[in-house]
């Protein structure tokens, strides 16, 4: 292997490093063929290490050459080293000195995007996790912090823009047409957040002004072509340095903010100290190419890389153990600021149905792991669901248990005594103790335990003695590593609904709404004076990341859809009436009998479709059936056919029942407003193409969709109508037009390409391989490019379950070929691929095996790297 033999790293080995480096200065002589690093270190022994080593590691990784060291101005020969392929190691240094290093490095040939690497004409880094040492020698690790001062040399035709990490100090032309800038950055900073980027660029500049009034400039630089796309970032970023202020007190600290989108890039977007580098599928917006669900993505992305300069930057993780600290707090700094710009209730729903579909699946595969880790092979498999999402709701609940007032003096405490340090998740947590007083101890087991704890809920209620309890249950199934767990701290926010659809008092203060705290295996709430048995509302807001089991009929599901007060629960009545229904139909399609459409069902969505009362979006969330991979997640046992059968057959049985309502909804919502990325336009978009998606299975819908395509100015609009059509098996031919039409007018604009790759790679119509293969050669399709990547390859295997899992098993022979070709161009890109692959327990038989098999094929491929090699044996 690549990698031989991948060593597992420990949270149990973590020793604090015996040197720190005081001040990095860096030199980069950018050149087309080569470049050059020259790197002068301020070293000094660690006060805080008991290790008595004299000896200093500096980390490498890739085509590092070294040219040669000093130490005070001494060059070493090579018997004063040990030199690897990954490891300079420098004996017998003194208490403290300079180490000076002249390596070249190729950023042209750099594909995995990991350093600095080329992205067409630019240079730019990515250097989270592990990036930097592909750079130059250095000690590669979150807690060694230190002042940059970066000097950028370049050809100044070429690379007119000059940028890195700070304030810029100095500029310079030199001979022979070049020129140089310096950067100073005057914060500590860990190697992760270092960035550089050169080019021709071109730059929309704004400013913002700070609660202590110092006036900031803001710049996001683009291409020349895409500076129209930059207003809704720009607004999205003076927006976020407000909300921070407002909501957690937090001023941005340097003297410029600087973005840079780049389209060769492998995440979304990286919040290097004062340079954020984007992916151009996270800043770039406008309405003839930009979707509305990518205008709500650029806002919360902007925001979450913003965020992260206190949460994050100003206060780092001490080790990638602790990658939740910063990246779980901030994915839920980011959800508050995004229901504070939008809808709170929606922004909820799209959260928790994201956590249902990702992190609950990835909670309950073979790569379920705690939102601690304890051990990892490759660090960049761990920028997972469960660091994310799962840690983003533990911070949730700490909000939802301490009170909003208490959780920003834990916050404030937290950034007061750790500011310029590197900690861990234990200093966030005694922080929130700190101020609120509370012992957290048992709390603390939502980081150490993994896997999806289970809330099991029974009612009764005695109409004699007017008394109605709730008898709570929790557990959690095991998971890799840990068979048994122990009881959770599970907050409950809950209500109970009255047969008139009111909220029941609860107690005898007259609150209709409370939170409990369950924190044994069994716990019992009783309720006094409760005149008529009440349907209960449990966890509102999904107030804990668990499942919920309440033996729920369809009535009293119809019940809450219609009446709770909790919109986020109507939604979720919703979910699980539509899941119910479901589920019978899978079961029937399995046994060969009749689907029969539910009455309740139909009757529950006629109320929907007539309540004139509910937000759009609202109402476009509900209509939404729980989707495949959902159904995937929430079976016991996977049937690919079956499920995909009986979610076709009710969305069309639900369309010819409700064919006039849902004409109406769309004539009413298929309005000619100009164009605006509001809350009111966005909700009625959705709900408009909700209502066109199943007039799709009905007679009208095939003009409705070609219309809609021909005459939309904007692309969420065009895009729901194409999709619609290349869906649609009676839509043949407008399909074909409508692709070649799209193709025509946006072949100029790789985001728009993305959108026409996924459709086409998401469509459930047979032979959707070939098509897909077909479109690996199009000129619009690249393997280098992680979002064309992700878009093709990814949609198809992610989104098309019916076809990629195709019971001949080509489906996974082409992904399993994908992958491999990718495996030591791109390992992060590779690694994420294998995913579809990774529950084959779950899934019936042929597929099962033939899951396994492909699996099988990739870990034996001999030079596997470690990325793809840690996920494809831990599925095995």
């Amino acid at each position: 292997m690549k990698d031989a033999l991948p060593q597992t790293i420990y949270l149990k080995d973590y020793k604090v490093s015996p040197f720190l480096i005081e001040t990095t200065n860096l030199v980069f002589d950018l050149g087309d063929q080569q470049t050059c690093v020259t790197t002068r270190l301020a070293v000094r022994r660690n006060p805080a290490s008991a290790e008595q080593s004299e000896s200093l590691e500096l980390n490498s990784k890739g085509d590092v050459q070294l040219q040669w060291i000093e130490i005070d101005g001494q060059r070493l020969n090579d018997s004063d080293y040990t030199l690897s392929d990954n490891m300079l190691i420098l004996p017998n240094l003194p208490a403290s000195c300079v180490i000076t290093t002249e390596v070249l490095i190729q950023p042209q040939l750099n594909t995995s995007m990991m350093g600095l690497y080329r992205s067409r004409t630019m240079f730019c880094t990515q250097c989270e996790a592990e990036g930097f040492r592909r750079i130059t020698y250095f000690p590669d690790r979150p807690d060694i912090m230190s002042i940059f001062t970066v000097k950028i040399v370049a050809d100044k035709a070429n690379y007119p823009i000059l940028l890195s990490n700070g304030n810029a100090i100095a500029r310079a032309d030199l001979e022979g047409g070049r020129h140089s800038i310096t950067w100073h950055d005057p914060f500590k900073k860990p190697s992760h957040l270092f960035a550089l980027v050169a080019g021709t660029l071109a730059v929309v500049e704004d400013s913002f002004t700070t609660v202590s009034g110092r006036e900031i400039p803001l710049q996001i630089f683009v291409e020349e072509k895409d500076l129209d796309k930059c207003a809704h970032a720009m607004l999205s970023l003076k927006k976020s340095m407000r909300w921070d202020e407002d909501v957690y007190g937090r001023e941005y600290d340097l003297d410029i903010f600087m973005i840079v989108a780049v389209d060769d890039f492998n995440m979304g977007a990286m919040e290097n100290k004062g340079l954020n580098i984007f992916n151009t599928s996270a800043v770039l917006a406008n309405p003839k190419t930009t979707t509305d669900a990518s205008f709500l993505r650029v806002e919360g992305v902007v925001a979450h890389e913003y965020f992260h300069n206190w949460s994050g930057n100003r206060v780092n993780v001490r080790d990638w153990f602790q990658l939740s600290l910063k990246e779980g707090f901030t994915v839920f700094r980011d959800s508050q600021f995004s229901s504070d710009m939008n809808s709170p209730t929606v922004k909820r729903i799209e959260d928790v149905s994201f956590l249902r579909t990702h992190q609950f699946a990835e909670d309950g595969g073979p790569m379920s792991h705690q939102v601690q880790p304890d051990a990892y092979m490759e660090i960049n498999n761990f920028y997972t669901w469960t660091v994310y999402e799962k840690g983003s709701e533990i911070v949730r609940m700490y909000h939802t248990l301490l009170g909003a007032e208490t959780f920003r003096k834990g916050s404030d405490l937290y950034f007061y005594r750790h500011d310029g340090e590197a900690v861990t998740i234990e200093e966030f947590v005694t922080a929130m103790e700190d101020a609120s007083g509370r012992d957290l101890t048992q709390f603390r087991r939502w980081y150490k335990q993994s896997g999806t704890p289970v809330l099991k809920v029974r009612s009764e209620y005695d109409a004699t003695t007017k008394t109605y309890k709730l008898n709570f249950d929790q557990s959690c199934p095991p998971t890799p590593g840990q068979s048994e767990k122990l009881p959770f701290v599970i907050p409950v926010k809950l209500g109970l609904v009255s047969g008139n659809g009111a909220d029941m008092q609860l107690n005898a203060a007259g609150e209709t709404e409370i939170i409990i705290e369950i924190t044994e295996p069994h716990h019992q709430l009783v309720f006094e004076n409760i005149d008529v048995e009440p349907v209960p509302s449990l966890l509102r807001g999904l107030s804990a990341p668990v499942k919920l089991d309440y033996p729920y009929g369809t009535e009293q599901l119809a019940h809450l859809m219609a009446n709770d007060s909790d919109g986020f629960n109507r939604w979720d009545a919703s979910q699980t009436l539509s899941l119910t229904v479901l589920t019978q139909l899978m079961h029937d399609s399995l046994h060969d009998r009749p689907m029969v459409l539910d009455g309740q069902l139909v009757e529950a969505y006629k109320a929907l479709l007539s309540d004139e009362s509910l937000d759009s979006a609202m109402v476009a969330l509900m209509l939404q059936l729980p989707t495949e991979a959902l159904l995937h997640e929430e079976a016991d046992t996977i049937h690919i056919a079956a499920i995909h059968d009986a979610r076709s057959f009710l969305r069309t049985a639900l369309a010819g029942c409700l064919a006039v309502e849902l004409e109406t909804i769309y004539e009413r919502h298929n309005t000619q407003q100009a164009y605006a990325p509001n809350v009111e336009q966005m909700g009625n978009r959705s709900l408009k193409n909700a209502a066109l998606g199943y007039l799709m299975l009905v007679d009208s819908g095939v003009e409705l969709a070609w219309a809609q395509f021909q005459n939309a100015d904007n692309m969420t609009d065009q895009s729901a109508a194409l999709s619609a059509l290349v869906n649609c098996p009676a839509a043949a031919d407008y399909a074909a037009k409508a692709l070649a039409l799209f193709l025509e007018e946006f072949k100029d604009e790789a985001l728009a390409m993305n959108v026409w790759l996924q459709i086409q790679a998401a469509n459930s119509q047979p032979n959707a391989l070939d098509r897909v293969k077909a479109l690996l050669e199009h000129s619009a399709f690249s393997i280098t490019n992680p979002n064309k990547i992700r878009s093709l390859i990814g949609g198809f295997a992610n989104v098309n379950h019916v076809n990629f899992h195709a019971t001949d098993g080509s489906g996974y022979v082409f992904l399993t070929e994908q992958i491999l070709a990718l495996n030591t161009v791109n390992p992060q890109i590779a690694a994420r691929l294998v995913t579809p692959l990774t529950r084959w327990k779950k899934f019936s038989e042929p597929n099962r095996e033939l899951m396994r098999d492909a699996l099988q094929n990739i870990a034996n491929e001999p030079n596997l790297v470690k990325d793809v090699y840690e996920i494809a044996t831990k599925s095995l």
